[in-house]
Parts: structure tokens; sequence; C-alpha cells
């Protein structure tokens, strides 16, 4: 029998109002038809017998969210942030699909022994829909058709180094190398770049003071993403049938070089990420090593340049760059390593908070449902390819459902949250947008205040016309 989920603030995105009605999803959580009206609603109840009724009143109930960029470190470094931990928050945030980055585990997700590995290790653990990104690092050009016919949902690289040990795992590739395997790849293929760029002179630390924020920060201008969103732009325009995505931009300075991109035909896109919206420079204390990441949180004065960037499309996805990692690493840890800037691994734990940070700033920039909705659900499915079963609610799409209450307000403790690690910059603020309940294809993965239930996530494999044999058993 059929499942009937009611809610008066119902949000399909693709309709400027809520509705008060219901959706009916089948036994296999496939969603079979949007009720529109209470006399719908009603006349369904009279007519038809449901296995269940879950009526969440003045709940909105939305698309489940959507995150193209969680480091998942398992296998290898499950104490990071292991697939179990990884998807119990993305499903306490609303989420109910992520997309791995392929660089922080052991091994990367850079050949096929490495995507096997992620899958297998997956399998039987996930409270949500995973896939997986590749990744393309100097020497695996011979992997990567195999990883795109095997069903990542496109390669990933980076300009710029990153901190060890990663980045001897996952080496940066230059602009030069990135054209040269551009021209043997297929073409309707997704390349998502961490765009910045090793500058010529590089910005000295300020040795003297490195538990001070700015002595990180200055190393890391914004002159660094300048140079790497010019090349990748330069390369879209060179490669206009390949989808070019660039991730995790922070600085406003490189807003009009994607716009002008855009504008002469390239196939790019662009994302940010909550702590770039919501955390600034000058506020960051002494020693407070959860807020590094790469590229640096930046001054308030850059924020306003990117929330109209959402408003007008110019930035496509907000996704959460969740990149957690042990005391250690993150020089958390009691002693002379602590607080120390220059050393700490550079990623922030927030996967879990990402709505309610964007739902609690995003109106005084004039910015409401509908663009979460956008740079939260629909066009994350499709950058990833997803777009024809999730990232909406309609007629033969997964029923995935994020339940929340905008108005409700909550102060965030590290005890209430799912991954790993629970240092976050977030601790202790209070933010507005409560997740209720989130739905993955009809099945409650979280309930608040509730255990959660079985890992029944899917892993998920772009749809490609090159499937390769060998691979279909992952």
């Amino acid at each position: 029998m059929d499942l009937l989920f009611l809610s008066k603030r119902i949000y399909l995105g693709t309709e400027e109002n809520f509705l008060n009605g219901g959706i009916i999803v089948s036994e296999d959580g496939i969603v079979r038809k949007v009720m529109r009206t209470p006399q719908e609603v009603n006349s369904y109840l009279y007519n038809t017998e449901s296995q269940a009724v879950f009526d969440f009143e003045n709940m909105v109930l939305m698309p489940g969210l959507i995150d193209v960029n969680v480091h998942i470190n398992e296998p290898g470094r499950k104490d990071w942030e292991g697939f179990s931990n990884a998807t119990k928050a993305a499903a306490a945030g609303g989420f109910t699909t992520i997309i791995d980055r392929p660089t922080n585990a052991v091994p990367p997700t850079t050949t096929m022994a490495g995507l096997r590995a992620k899958t297998s290790t997956a399998r039987g653990k996930i409270f949500v829909d995973v896939g997986f990104w590749g990744g393309l690092i100097p020497d695996n050009s011979e992997e990567l058709s195999s990883l795109l016919s095997a069903g990542v949902m496109g390669l990933q690289c980076s300009l710029t180094h990153t901190a060890e040990p990663v980045n001897k795992e996952f080496p940066a590739i230059t602009t030069e190398q990135l054209h040269d395997i551009l021209c043997k790849l297929d073409d309707d293929i997704v390349i998502a770049v961490h765009a910045e760029s090793a500058l010529q002179q590089p910005v000295a630390a300020n040795e003297n003071e490195p538990k001070c924020y700015e002595s990180y920060l200055r190393t890391r201008p914004s002159q660094m993403e300048i140079n790497a969103v010019q090349a990748i732009t330069e390369l879209a325009l060179k490669h206009k049938k390949k989808h070019f995505h660039l991730l995790n931009l922070s600085s406003n300075e490189v807003l009009s070089l994607i716009k002008d991109c855009k504008d002469k035909g390239a196939q790019l896109t662009a994302e940010t990420c909550p702590h770039y919206l919501s955390l600034a420079a000058e506020d960051i204390e002494d020693c407070r090593t959860e807020f590094k990441t790469q590229p640096p949180i930046r001054s308030k004065t850059n924020q306003p340049a990117l929330w109209e960037a959402i408003r007008t499309g110019c930035l496509d996805v907000i996704a959460s760059n969740h990149s957690p990692a042990t005391a250690g690493p993150k020089c958390l840890t009691y002693g002379r390593t602590r607080g120390n800037f220059l050393n700490a691994w550079p990623g922030i734990s927030s996967l879990q908070l990402g709505l309610s940070i964007i739902w609690t700033h995003c109106q005084r920039y004039g910015l409401g449902m509908q663009h979460i909705y956008k740079s939260m659900c629909e066009n994350p499915a499709l950058l990833c390819g997803l777009e024809r079963f999730k990232g909406k609610i309609a007629e033969g799409y997964d029923a995935d459902f994020c339940i929340w209450n905008p108005d409700e307000e909550f102060q965030v403790s590290p005890d209430m949250l799912q991954s790993s690690n629970k240092s976050t910059p977030y601790t202790n603020q209070r933010l507005r947008g409560v997740v209720h309940a989130t739905v993955v294809r009809g099945y409650h993965v979280y309930q608040q205040y509730e255990s959660f239930g079985q890992p029944l996530g899917k892993i998920l494999l772009r749809k490609t016309s090159k499937k390769i044999v060998k691979f279909v058993r992952i």
C-alpha cells in the first residue's frame, strides 16, 4: 500500500507559494502523486487505504537537500570522518544525498581500485544516498575513462597543493596538464576544480604569530582565486562541450570573471560554502583553528556580493566542503602545538548545520526559500546528473524530503552533532531553522529526538552510455 505525507507547507520549488496538501509515495519510495489542496487529500483519504499517513502539520516539507562537496575519509582515515557518521550528520541536517570528494581517504578515489575501496566500504553503513567524485591528478590519466564509465559524478582536481599528508596522495595539477588531459576525454563530462593557484611570489606567513588567524590569512590572498578562475574560464571557453565547476569559492573578486565566462557560452557553474557566507576573518580569535579552511574565510565586506551572486544565479550551488579531522591535525590538543594556524589541517565541519546557517542569514540579503531550493536541491542534482530522480518533488522522483521548522531556533552544541569530530566554528552560535525529519525514498532516516534506524542509503552511480562490464558488480 502507498504512504501518504501531509503538510500545510509543502514547498515544491517550482511554484512560488506553499501547498496545503499531500504526497502519495509508493512502497518502493517513488512519488506517485502530489495533491495540491486539502479537498484533494480528504477525497483520497475517504476513498483509499494507505499503509501509513505522516502528518507534519505546519512544518515545511521540501525536497531533500543535496551536498556535492563532502569529505568522507573512509577507508584510511575513518577517525577523521567515516561513512556512518557523515551520513548521519547529513540526515540530521535535511540532506538526502551527498557526493564524496576523492581526496582524503586512503587510497584516494583516483583509480578504479580506489573507487572499489570506497563503494565496498560504504555499503551497509550509509543512512542517505552517496555518490562519488573521481580524482584527477598528474599521473592517473589512464584511469579517468574507467572512472567516468564506472559512474563517478565527474572528475575533481586542485590547482594548488593542500596540507600534508594528503598532498602526497592527491597532488595538484597544472592548467597545462589539465588542458592536455581534457583534449583526450569525451565531451559532456564535469570537471570540478578547487580554484586556487600558487602565486609567483608567495606571501610569507607571520611565523612570529602562528596562533593569530591573520598570519594564515595573508598567505592565501584573493589573487590566488583570481588567477585560478581566470585559468579555468579560459579552458571553459576552449572546451565548451565540457562542464567546468568551481568548488568552494570564497572571494567576491572572481564573480565578474564567472559571469563573463557564462555570458560567452561556456558550461561553467560555481559554488560557495556556508562559512564564507556567515563567518568573518575579523571575528576569529587566536588559537581557534576550527575556523581554518582553504580558501580562507575572508572579511565581512566580502559577503554581500556573494549573497547577491546566489540571488542572481552567478553562484549556482551552496555546499559544505565538510572536512573534519581529529584534534591532533587540527591543532586542538593541549600543549605547544595548540592553536597553530600555520600547521593546522584546513577543514571545517558543518555538514549537519548547512540549512540552518543559510536560513539564519539569507533573508537580510533578500533571499528566501526559493534560493535554498535552487542552490541546495535543484542545481546540485543537475550538476551531478541526478535531475531525473533527485532534487525535486514530482511524479516518478525519489521520495526524498526535508521536513523542518524555519521559525524555530537552537544553539549549536558539540553533543548534538553526528560527525565523528565535534569541533566546529559554529559552537555556541544561535541558528534558526530546525530539521525535524529526513525521508529518503519514503523511509524516515532521521527523526528528531529518536535514534537512527537502519542504514538504507544507496550508492549512486552517474548514468553513462559507456559502462564497463567488470565494474557492474560494485
